[in-house]
């Protein structure tokens, strides 16, 4: 009886379930600025609702469940416990933990991701972490600092990742391993990958310079990786560097044609890319 009375009173506030619009949304691949749209409202108002800032009414609920094709009462489930983290092995690059991030970065992908560097603001930042402006200062002090603060923290992981793949295997396994890495990163990290795929170019110098030294190290262990590999005649002769730079680059892109419905796929996707970059690079199988 308690749930039929609380539907029939259309304007009464239901405000415990924001933590579960979220997670709905996720769950159905939809994005905030998509479900804002949905509904009418700005993202700014979309994050304070899923944040618990914003009451929700029922006829507000219903259209939230209209646009993401879900019953009205699964918003009104009791909440899942929280899954305990645990800490992955770091040899085993083919795994990806969530990352440890704070709440803030957490909601600075997803704003970034969303409006763009461009179109974010630390207001929509500050709400999405659920602390006030003047907190999210007082820790990073402008937009720039959170975007290196994701830029470091993505090819820190990138990195170990790449180390791990490449070692204690031969050459040809050790080159495969590491575009299976990369485009591995690229479709499990997707929004952070994505954030990174668009808004590079706002970096301001140094941070800029720093990036593309960062950049030019992950090529130049793939191209060292081939060149090993063609010294033993496994790959073709002569000059790789065009080929690696090539094989990052796609790579790189991944994110821009995958959606988070793909990370399931991720590691046949993964496969046929390091496929392909033997390919790229002339593998021959009979040496």
């Amino acid at each position: 009886m308690a749930p039929h009375k609380l539907f029939s009173v259309v304007e009464q506030p239901v405000t415990d379930s924001g933590a579960a619009v979220r997670e709905l949304r996720n769950q159905a691949g939809v994005t905030l600025r998509g479900l804002a749209a949905g509904i009418g409202v700005s993202v700014g108002t979309m994050s304070a609702i899923e944040n618990g800032k914003v009451g929700l009414t029922v006829d507000r609920l219903r259209q939230i469940a209209q646009c993401l094709d879900v019953p009205v009462a699964r918003f009104l489930e009791p909440p899942q416990p929280e899954k305990v983290e645990t800490t992955a092995d770091p040899t085993d690059w083919r795994v990806f933990a969530p990352l440890t991030l704070d709440p803030v970065l957490e909601s600075a992908i997803d704003v970034f991701e969303e409006l763009g560097y461009h179109g974010a603001t630390m207001r929509l930042i500050a709400a999405g972490a659920d602390i006030s402006v003047a907190g999210i200062y007082h820790h990073y002090p402008s937009k720039q600092h959170l975007l290196v603060a994701l830029v470091n923290i993505a090819h820190a992981d990138l990195a170990q990742r790449l180390d791990a793949a490449g070692d204690g295997v031969d050459a040809v396994t050790a080159f495969a391993n590491m575009v299976e890495a990369l485009t591995l990163f690229h479709v499990e990290r997707r929004a952070l990958a994505l954030v990174l795929a668009t808004e590079l170019r706002r970096l301001e110098e140094p941070n800029r310079t720093h990036l593309q030294a960062s950049m030019a190290q992950i090529e130049g262990r793939l191209l060292d990786t081939a060149r090993r590999a063609a010294d033993l005649g496994a790959f073709r002769s002569g000059d790789l560097s065009v080929a690696t730079k090539a094989i990052v680059t796609m790579c790189l892109a991944v994110p821009t044609w995958t959606d988070d419905s793909d990370a399931a796929q991720g590691r046949r996707i993964a496969r046929e890319y390091a496929n392909l970059a033997l390919g790229m690079v002339g593998f021959r199988a009979d040496r």
